[in-house]
């Protein structure tokens, strides 16, 4: 498996060993989704609980029948392998899930150590890699 400079594996989906529908999932809790159960029934709400089993809990729900009645339900629990698919709000694009993904892909699942680093930590790991440099050939490199 692909290793961290400190001896950790990347994951984009972190320690759990989740999908990322179920990262998403988690991630859209508080918000109102749209979902749709295997037997045709959609239900819309307050996304209020998910469980990693996709399992999922919505608060004042609307519940579309297959055959088009609607109803109001206070609280509902779906099971999540009766579930077919989920509608998020757009504004779950820019969840932090997806900048693991893309770093992820970016790296092809490994992480070399200085690669990707930011701010003070880059700073520190240029100013070693010129010592080295100059400690090698005698010259100093250009300041980037």
């Amino acid at each position: 498996t692909p290793r961290l400079a400190i001896g950790r594996t990347m994951s984009v989906t972190g320690k759990r060993g989740v999908g990322v529908p179920v990262i998403l999932m988690h991630d859209g809790e508080g918000t109102i989704v749209t979902v749709e159960c295997k037997n045709g029934d959609t239900y819309r709400g307050f996304l209020d609980e998910t469980e990693d089993n996709m399992n999922c809990i919505l608060k004042d729900a609307t519940k579309t029948a297959a055959d088009g009645r609607k109803s109001q339900v206070e609280h509902v629990f779906i099971r999540g392998s009766q579930i077919s698919f989920f509608v998020f709000p757009t504004m779950l694009k820019k969840a932090p899930m997806f900048h693991r993904v893309r770093t992820w892909r970016k790296h092809r699942g490994t992480h070399k150590a200085g690669e990707g680093a930011r701010g003070q930590a880059a700073a520190i790991i240029r100013k070693a890699q010129a010592r080295q440099l100059q400690m090698k050939t005698g010259v100093l490199p250009p300041i980037r």
